[in-house]
């Protein structure tokens, strides 16, 4: 094999010095909005690594072949740019730029520099896939982020009219959940038809409250109604075969009780978690509780909102939130209230005062 003339060698090293930047440059646009804008920390972690891995490939020898002054295409501009009048339009057009720096640096970059080229072709092909989250609408993502709050139903007499009193009182994030009986055939037909009505109900009575509405386990049921989102075991179908399903606005929650599951539901893309039993609860029979050593484990590296869970009430929420939940998820206390709405309040007051000593 002929070695490339030394002018090419430069020329080739100047061309990936100037994509590098671009992409840097470009990653680093998105991922101020991401922050400042969007508030989405997650994305704005994915950013970051992007640009991290970027710059370790960036090496010293990449830059010393810079010389702009020779750049004939410098300060070239296109009456296009004008016209990015909003964020959205923005952020698609910094992602385009990031893709087209990284295709230059893969195609270039597999002679002599195979590792950026190999780093370039993931980064590109994982842009695809953030910039449809990026550019969904973040409506519900926002509102999550909102609320503190989660009640998880159960089966009970008059359950629209316990959820109701809830909503009137303040709460804005319900999650339907009815376990499905062992039946089969007609039978099990029969409950999932009562599950499509109940499930329409509820999703109906949120909305007009203004609160989100949330599945548990079933993505069919969760699409059929149009709820904002399914929240999922471990046991469930895979987060990302759900996101498929549900697209990129949708909300997507995962029960965790260790450090291993909460890294896999944030690798998988999940919007928020589940962190718990914090007490040995009914609701999980046989489940070990993981206390309050769980939760300050998982909300001091996840970026993405933990509500902990697992025998929740309004004594003992504001020590959850003492441990850095973003929120807490009830079922009992709320589900078996004399007062469903007088608890709700009490419990939105404990969970807005300021946080008391862990359990």
């Amino acid at each position: 094999m002929i070695a490339p003339p030394v002018a090419e060698e430069r020329s080739i090293a100047r061309l990936l010095d100037a994509n590098l930047n671009r992409a840097r440059e470009g990653l680093r646009v998105v991922e101020d909005w991401c922050r400042l804008g969007l508030q989405r920390p997650e994305l704005v972690a994915r950013l970051k690594d992007y640009r991290q891995r970027l710059g370790q490939c960036h090496s010293f020898t990449l830059k010393q072949a810079r010389h702009a002054a020779s750049d004939p295409a410098i300060g070239l501009t296109h009456p296009a740019q004008e016209e990015r009048l909003t964020p959205q339009q923005v952020v698609a057009a910094n992602c385009a730029r990031v893709q087209e720096a990284l295709r230059t640096l893969e195609e270039f970059g597999r002679h002599g520099a195979g590792e950026l080229a190999t780093t370039a072709a993931a980064i590109r092909y994982g842009l695809y896939d953030l910039e449809t989250c990026l550019l969904a609408n973040q409506e519900r993502h926002q509102r999550l982020r909102q609320a503190r709050l989660y009640l998880i139903t159960q089966p009970v007499p008059e359950l629209l009219a316990v959820v109701k009193a809830c909503l009137k009182a303040g709460l804005r994030l319900v999650q339907y959940r009815d376990k499905p009986s062992q039946g089969h055939g007609d039978q099990q037909g029969v409950r999932d038809l009562e599950r499509f009505r109940m499930a329409t109900a509820l999703r109906q009575l949120c909305w007009d409250y203004g609160a989100l509405f949330i599945v548990n386990d079933r993505v069919d049921l969760a699409m059929a109604v149009e709820a904002d989102g399914v929240h999922l075991g471990q046991e469930d179908l895979p987060p990302v075969a759900a996101r498929r399903l549900l697209g990129p606005g949708r909300l997507i929650g995962r029960s965790t009780s260790s450090m291993d599951h909460l890294r896999q539901a944030i690798a998988d893309g999940c919007d928020y978690v589940g962190v718990g039993p914090i007490q040995a609860t009914p609701t999980k029979p046989g489940r070990l509780p993981v206390g309050l050593d769980y939760v300050r484990q998982a909300t001091s590296f996840s970026p993405i909102p933990c509500f902990a869970i697992g025998g929740v009430d309004s004594d003992n929420a504001p020590q959850a939130m003492g441990a850095g939940a973003h929120g807490v998820a009830v079922v009992r206390a709320l589900m078996g209230a004399a007062n469903p709405g007088a608890v709700t309040r009490r419990l939105l007051q404990a969970i807005e005062k300021p946080h008391g000593s862990p359990w």
